[in-house]
């Protein structure tokens, strides 16, 4: 009689967890074209930026430790130095006019590509609750 209640919270947890993961692939999916409509020309196709002018997306541990600074920068734009793995940028980036929904996209797509790896996914209400 245990084993039920045992088997049932499995399921619930392996389906939450897949729920996830699909919440997760169908965001990339929208973040892919939204990037390559809006960041593409700078960050390039493979995110890996132009040297000392435009810092790249790909591996960088920018993004993986500044979470709240990234969806800010893509939501109202960013100028002034940053340092992107160990190399300094000081360039201007303009804010895109995305939707919440598009930079938590876009933010999901550009957090899982390229050897970068998040394990939490940029929600709407995340990308509103940031400040200017």
């Amino acid at each position: 009689m245990r084993l039920i209640p045992v088997l049932a919270l499995a399921l619930w947890t392996s389906c939450a967890v897949y729920s996830q993961e699909a919440d997760l692939e169908e965001s990339m999916l929208r973040g892919k074209d939204i990037y390559m409509d809006f960041c593409v020309t700078c960050h390039l196709e493979n995110g890996e930026g132009v040297a000392n002018t435009f810092p790249p997306l790909a591996q960088s541990d920018y993004l993986a430790q500044n979470r709240t600074a990234s969806i800010r920068g893509v939501k109202y734009g960013q100028q002034g130095e940053i340092v992107v793995n160990g190399v300094t940028y000081n360039n201007a980036m303009p804010s895109m006019g995305l939707e919440p929904e598009e930079i938590a996209d876009v933010m999901n797509y550009i957090m899982n590509s390229w050897g970068n790896w998040s394990d939490k996914l940029v929600t709407t209400d995340e990308v509103k609750a940031v400040a200017e």
